[in-house]
């Protein structure tokens, strides 16, 4: 399964911060229906993601009905990106 949108890149400021996107209601869907398959516990999905030209593997993040992808350090350094940014990101999913 392979998705594309574009979000807002999003701080949280938690006990251990992070930044974020959310994924748009649609695809969260589609991620929805087939997460059971791919899920290694607390609803978090493994994916490959890319933006721009910087490629990692991740896990999703269930957050209130939808999922989040977070953004590591160095892919925001490595596409300049900062807090606010609309952001187009590419997920692969294995299922």
């Amino acid at each position: 399964m392979n998705l594309e949108f574009t979000g807002e890149m999003w701080f949280w400021k938690g006990p251990a911060p992070w930044h974020f996107i959310t994924v748009p209601e649609e695809e969260c869907g589609e991620l929805a229906a087939m997460s059971a398959l791919v899920t290694y516990g607390w609803g978090m999905v493994p994916v490959r993601a890319q933006i721009g030209g910087t490629g990692w593997e991740t896990s999703l993040f269930p957050k209130d009905g939808r999922y989040i992808v977070p953004v590591r350090a160095s892919v925001r350094k490595a596409e300049g990106l900062e807090v606010g940014d609309m952001v187009t990101v590419r997920l692969a999913v294995d299922i």
